[in-house]
């Protein structure tokens, strides 16, 4: 289902709540607005297989732009927030996008983004304009409330960076239904085998609807015709105090959040009503044990945890009774057959770590405009099977485990954070003469970004030099991608390739951390 057959059924109920607020969308509304998007598009000429990007903060209009895409075969990139203008117009221009859809809370970044997308000619704006932008309100109004004659269903196309820190398009080939056909599965049928989901879920939102987590499962619960709660920004106090306020039964965190929450004084976590809470899930990083542990302690056996990717090759599951029995794994596969390999592609046995497969009976995803990279994802003797870079093992009942990641992708907060990306942004700086970034254990947010660098000669690697650096850092790239830490060394290793020999540098850090 999605929301035209909730509209039709229970029109005046709650699809999404702002938490901070409590502005409320209602099912006519949110069907009506994605409807007269859609139309608007299709009356400015984008047909299925043409892309759109939205840059928005958590807003109330957000879905609407979603279903808006799905209901018109289209593909939506939705674009990080926090990304500098020039990252946020490599993934408009790389996607294809004709059409921008921002909001006048990220005019600044929305406006410079300008200048660097001139293929990209239609732009909306929520809340607002400034100038190069149209008001989004207006040009929706325009539209009659009636569907198109036909709705075919449409597809996200998120972004995920390789090893060499490019974003990567991950684009599915459309299914050619049409979004009311009986036959359409989405998450939700996910959802309701496994938690127990249904229209009666009060759905707590709390990370950026930017991710692919938040967004396509917020998307499952106007699939089933609940209501999705949406939180401006998480804080752990609000998080609790959203719990209660609207009798939340479901949610889904990261890691960080977690300990967020742990940390908080002993009156402030007991001073909530948790009981309405029926599942939470938490996915995007690992978990510690131990936090997971005080978790089940104090919320009780709700706490689910699944192991996917954007990509959707795979997806594994466990509940918090598999978890006690199997502390550390990520759980039992229930979409794909994992496989544990090798770096020529054997089949390892149980508890040995390899690189992670995900078998399907097709292959389920491309990097857009990157073959190579989409050849790299599958295993070598079997097209089906494909990989996202983890490493992993299988015990002897077949739970999953993480135990690494073959590329040095830092996790950090449940964002994902490449650090070829970040030595690309330093690598042009008149005073360095070469880096390295890498992530180092975290107790809060996972890992945090680490940097060394070799100054250029002359130049003294000091404390002014590390504050100076990361201001230049800072307009270049997202702040949450800018070094927490940098350290300077006269000569970094590299082999005489030219490659640098990064892990070996790592591990004198781990060592260290190991050993004080």
């Amino acid at each position: 289902m999605y929301p035209g057959t909730h509209s039709a059924l229970t029109p005046d109920k709650a699809a999404i709540v702002m938490a901070g607020t409590g502005a409320t969308t209602t099912y006519r509304e949110l069907d009506e607005r994605s409807i007269q998007l859609a139309r608007l598009l299709h009356s400015e000429g984008l047909r299925p297989g043409d892309h759109i990007a939205l840059l928005s903060e958590n807003h109330q209009r957000y879905f609407e732009v979603y279903w808006a895409a799905m209901r018109s075969g289209l593909y939506l990139t939705a674009v990080n927030r926090y990304l500098s203008a020039d990252e946020a117009a490599y993934l408009v221009n790389d996607s294809n996008a004709t059409v921008l859809i921002s909001t006048l809370t990220m005019a600044d970044t929305a406006t410079a983004m300008l200048p660097l997308i001139p293929e990209c000619p239609r732009r909306l704006m929520m809340d607002g304009v400034v100038e190069g932008f149209d008001p989004y309100e207006d040009a929706i109004a325009t539209q009659p409330t009636t569907q198109l004659d036909e709705q075919p269903l449409g597809d996200v196309m998120l972004y995920s960076s390789g090893t060499t820190g490019q974003p990567k398009g991950i684009r599915r080939t459309l299914s050619g239904l049409e979004i009311d056909d009986p036959s359409r599965t989405g998450i939700s049928s996910l959802e309701r085998f496994l938690l127990g989901m249904d229209e009666n879920t009060v759905y707590l939102s709390p990370a950026p609807l930017y991710h692919a987590a938040p967004l396509t499962w917020g998307a499952g619960i106007h699939e089933l015709g609940g209501t999705i709660v949406v939180m401006e920004k998480f804080d752990g106090q609000k998080f609790l105090e959203n719990v209660e306020r609207y009798s939340v039964t479901a949610t889904q965190v990261v890691p960080t959040m977690f300990i967020r929450m742990l940390k908080l004084p002993d009156n402030v976590r007991s001073r909530y009503d948790l009981s309405s809470i029926q599942t939470c899930i938490h996915a995007a990083a690992p978990c510690p044990i131990p936090v997971k542990e005080q978790m089940i302690e104090w919320w009780g056996p709700v706490i689910n945890e699944y192991y996917a990717g954007t990509e959707g090759n795979g997806l594994t599951f466990i509940n918090s009774e598999q978890w006690m029995a199997h502390k550390g794994s990520v759980g039992l596969a229930i979409v794909g057959t994992p496989h544990i390999c090798d770096d020529e592609g054997n089949e390892l046995p149980a508890g040995e770590p390899g690189i992670v497969y995900f078998e399907q009976d097709t292959p389920v995803f491309e990097y857009h405009g990157d073959a190579e990279k989409t050849a790299e994802s599958r295993h070598p003797n079997h097209q089906n099977w494909s990989k996202l870079g983890d490493i992993g093992y299988l015990d002897d009942d077949g739970f999953l485990y993480l135990t690494d990641r073959s590329s040095f992708m830092i996790i950090s907060g449940g964002v994902n954070i490449y650090p070829a990306e970040i030595e690309s942004a330093f690598a042009l700086h008149p005073k360095v003469a070469d880096v390295a970034v890498f992530g180092l254990p975290d107790a809060e947010m996972g890992e945090y970004v680490h940097a060394v660098i070799q100054p250029e000669a002359g130049i003294v690697g000091d404390e002014a030099l590390a504050a100076e650096l990361q201001e230049f850092a800072r307009a270049e790239i997202a702040r949450y991608k800018v070094p927490r830490v940098i350290d300077f060394r006269d000569e970094l290793p590299r082999l005489p390739t030219g490659k640098l020999y990064k892990k070996p540098l790592r591990q004198e850090y781990l060592d260290a951390l190991e050993n004080p």
